[in-house]
């Protein structure tokens, strides 16, 4: 491993690197990649998502042409899968790298893109990958060496812990018989790592598990402080626990009552503060010794990952308020509800001042409604003070991914939607699943408050769409096994197969030769899974029926 080098010049003479070459590469990547690609794997760890963009086209820029007849074949399939997941369009980046058997990996690539390169990477399709942390937690892809670009992740130093991921994938047992690490540091970081540096050099040696106790001590104290007002609430809201002393019993036996001494907490009054917070949020009420969860405390517990968040408050205050106007000419209203609350929105002003113009005007007033009038968007686009107090940020932002997410049910497009609002592909993607999630959650918040039942069916629907992101017409095709991952909807669609009893009654035959590429196997799979939930629904239809027809137990003689 190294870590830092006394003696540059002569490495650049050792390297042939000309004066040119030394401005474009500094840090000597291209030398150290070359020397063990094609016939070996290399990962190269970098800051940024636009730091591994450049890094995998500066190395692509100066690679032997020899490079692209290793795999050719098989790049070109990677391609074309690349360019089939992106509905006929190709990252104009990837489309340079994948031939050279180079390409980058970050959040905004989306899953699907993703998975095609870690795949192609495991299978020796491509032997380098210039990405971020991210990819060193949890997916299993060795290198016969590893490149830290910086002890840096974007403004944060690598933690000791994200730099054993990266230096794991070296030389993995079973997998290859030999690995190396390497460290790059500038030379204004050496005084900022050096305290540090005996760690990175011993990553794998004892010196570091003693230095990760006190952190992961810090972490699991963290975790206990964070969840011990959701454990409160999940035994109260389970009928586990009715007073304060079935909590006491239940504290007795977790990790946190073995832990109380050193961690220096005083368990009776980490009890005594939740109850009072969920008393407060109005979730608990309290008589005596006897503790009963309210309805909007059991809705909470059911819709939401923890009631101790002040989403769930501010999630009654919103729906409740969309009772008086809901705006029902379009999903935008409805979006907004279920937009998370804690996720960047990658806004400006121009850009969202441009996308309120095409709104409808009961769409405009629904903006206004929750506090983001046109005309606040239009003063703040052209710079100007704004004298009314400003909307809550967050509000301003959940609006403004509403636009997106509206946009993306809309044209079902995701590339296109990235590009209308600069996004990436990744975070559209990584919106629409949290949004999907989230609605989910509303929905089932929403069943346990009678008040709320005007949401019930409506949320349903939009849950269906942004789980699918198609069409309406398309969503019943998406619900049978098989559909997603080998026939699009929409060429099934076109082709006639409209609805669940079509493919219940398809030709198999000829399934195969309506779709591309799809296998004799995967369309007997679909047809089958179509018939069986064809049957399911029958079936559910029947019991009703059953049940409407049937006399009443307690029919007067």
């Amino acid at each position: 491993m190294s870590a830092t080098l006394g003696n540059i010049g002569e490495l650049q003479t050792f390297l042939k690197y000309s004066s040119a070459m030394q401005k474009v590469d500094p840090d000597h990547i291209i030398a150290l990649v070359t020397e063990v690609i094609p016939k070996h794997s290399c990962l190269v760890f970098c800051p940024t998502k636009k730091n591994c963009e450049n890094v995998a086209v500066m190395i692509c820029k100066y690679l032997r042409r020899d490079f692209l007849q290793h795999r050719q074949e098989d790049k070109e399939a990677l391609l074309r899968q690349l360019k089939e997941c992106g509905n006929g369009q190709l990252c104009p980046l990837l489309r340079r790298t994948v031939p050279l058997g180079v390409a980058y990996h970050h959040s905004g690539l989306t899953g699907d893109e993703r998975k095609l390169l870690e795949d192609a990477y495991s299978a020796g399709v491509l032997c380098l990958i210039a990405c971020t942390s991210t990819l060193a937690a949890g997916i299993n892809l060795p290198a016969r060496r590893v490149i830290v670009r910086s002890p840096l992740m974007a403004r944060d130093a690598v933690k000791t812990s994200q730099y054993k991921q990266m230096a794991g994938r070296a030389g993995r047992a079973g997998l290859d018989s030999e690995g190396e690490s390497i460290l790059i540091l500038q030379e204004a970081q050496r005084d900022q790592v050096r305290p540090r540096l005996p760690t990175f050099l011993n990553v794998f040696s004892d010196l570091v598990q003693n230095w990760l106790v006190p952190n992961e001590f810090e972490i699991q104290m963290s975790l206990h402080v964070d969840i011990k007002v959701s454990v409160v609430d999940v035994r109260l809201a389970r009928q586990v626990a009715s007073r304060a002393e079935d909590l006491e019993d239940f504290v007795r036996g977790t990790l946190l009552f073995v832990q109380r001494e050193r961690a220096g907490v005083c368990l009776e009054d980490v009890l005594r503060e939740s109850v009072d917070l969920l008393k407060i949020k109005g979730l608990l009420h309290v008589q005596g010794h006897a503790l009963q969860v309210t309805h909007l405390g059991r809705a909470t517990f059911k819709g939401t990952s923890s009631s101790a968040d002040a989403h769930s408050e501010i999630l009654y205050q919103d729906l409740q308020q969309g009772l008086e106007g809901l705006l029902l000419s379009s999903f935008l209203h409805l979006i907004f509800l279920v937009t998370p609350y804690d996720l960047d929105s990658g806004m400006t002003w121009r850009r969202f001042v441009w996308q309120m113009s095409l709104l409808s005007s009961s769409e405009l007033k629904m903006c206004a409604m929750v506090g983001v009038p046109e005309s606040l968007v239009a003063r703040k686009a052209a710079g100007q003070s704004v004298n009314k107090v400003v909307a809550n940020m967050w509000v301003v932002k959940r609006v403004y991914l509403s636009l997106v997410l509206m946009s993306l049910l809309k044209d079902g497009d995701v590339w296109g939607v990235a590009q209308k609002f600069q996004l990436t592909r990744g975070f559209i993607q990584s919106l629409l699943n949290s949004a999907a999630a989230f609605c989910s959650c509303v929905l089932h918040f929403t069943q346990e408050l009678d008040t709320l039942w005007p949401y019930c069916s409506l949320l349903e629907t939009l849950t269906r769409r942004l789980s699918y992101c198609v069409k309406a017409e398309l969503i019943p095709l998406m619900e049978v096994a098989g559909v997603m991952e080998w026939a699009p909807a929409n060429q099934l669609h076109a082709a006639g197969y409209t609805t669940l009893s079509h493919l219940a009654n398809a030709d198999a035959t000829l399934l195969v030769r309506t779709v591309e590429r799809l296998s004799r196997k995967q369309a007997t799979l679909i047809v089958a899974s179509a018939k069986m939930l064809l049957i399911e629904k029958a079936a559910a239809l029947q019991q009703e029926v059953d049940h409407l027809l049937a006399a009443p137990p307690d029919l007067p003689d």
